[in-house]
């Protein structure tokens, strides 16, 4: 049970006393909080302990929640962009009130639809929960070595690669010339730590290093090929980019692979075509 109630985490709270327009729940010190009748249920009796989110409603009090949102404080998300305004732009975390990036957290253009990564913090003036792109990651992890599985969230691509969140909390590249399939900005994913450099930031892999990559083979394409009416517009000579995008794996590896198939006599090669052998 909470001692104190925390804003934009989830609390665990004991139900105090019953009002008109729902529970009161406490901390350890006696800090009430409501959790408005929507999201009470029978089984929320005086001196039971529940588990709420706490964040600040559209008149800014604190109250409570049973709903799980999408992101909390001090995390990082990529979140949907809902409404844009003069002040700032509002993004859905999955409760009834949106979070607001204002202006002077915005590093971009938010434009309604889009995907935006952003950290969740709290306003040191309002104490509000806000969201900004104006955030610093740390470096030279002392919990992570080469190898080690992490959980990236992809955030900017660069002339490199692209700028990955390493759990939540580390800078982190993963290098174009090292990528064969089709990612994007705002993509949350597992990777390998592939090497920690002087500078303290840390080079990422979607593969583990030394294991060759399960998509890198034969039966890949012929899965593809069946996808596509058993024929597509490849051949040996066909553009590096178009096969990463197309079979996730590099234009060395298609070549093995469309030979090896060529061998077995499970593909026909034609003029400017790949097809499947009935």
């Amino acid at each position: 049970m909470n001692k104190k109630i925390e804003l934009g985490v989830i609390n665990t709270l004991k139900v105090s006393r019953v009002s008109e327009p729902g529970i009161y729940l406490c901390s350890l010190e006696n800090e009430e909080v409501l959790l408005p009748n929507c999201y009470v249920s029978s089984s929320m009796q005086i001196g039971t302990e529940i588990e709420v989110f706490i964040y600040t409603d559209s008149e800014d009090r604190i109250v409570a929640t049973t709903l799980k949102p999408y992101a909390m404080k001090n995390d990082f998300a990529a979140l949907e962009v809902v409404d844009s305004t003069k002040f700032g732009a509002f993004l859905d975390m999955g409760l009834p009130k949106d979070l607001l990036v204002p202006k002077n957290r915005q590093k971009s253009t938010f434009q309604i639809g889009n995907l935006k990564v952003v950290k969740i913090v709290e306003d040191e003036k309002t104490h509000r929960l806000i969201g900004t792109e104006k955030f610093v990651l740390e470096k030279f992890p002392e919990d992570l070595k080469k190898n080690d599985e992490v959980e990236i969230l992809l955030y900017m691509k660069t002339p490199l690669g692209f700028k990955v969140i390493v759990n939540n909390k580390y800078e982190g590249l993963i290098y174009h010339n090292e990528i064969f399939e089709q990612i994007n900005v705002a993509n949350r994913r597992r990777a390998f730590v592939k090497y920690i450099r002087d500078d303290g930031k840390i080079d990422i892999s979607l593969q583990k290093i030394g294991v060759k990559k399960s998509n890198d083979n034969p039966e890949k394409i012929l899965e593809i090929l069946e996808a596509n009416n058993a024929q597509m517009n490849f051949t040996y000579k066909s553009d590096p980019e178009d096969i990463k995008q197309n079979f996730s794996m590099s234009k060395k590896a298609f070549k093995a692979a469309l030979t090896k198939l060529l061998e077995e006599k499970k593909i026909e090669l034609l003029e400017d075509s790949i097809k499947l052998k009935v």
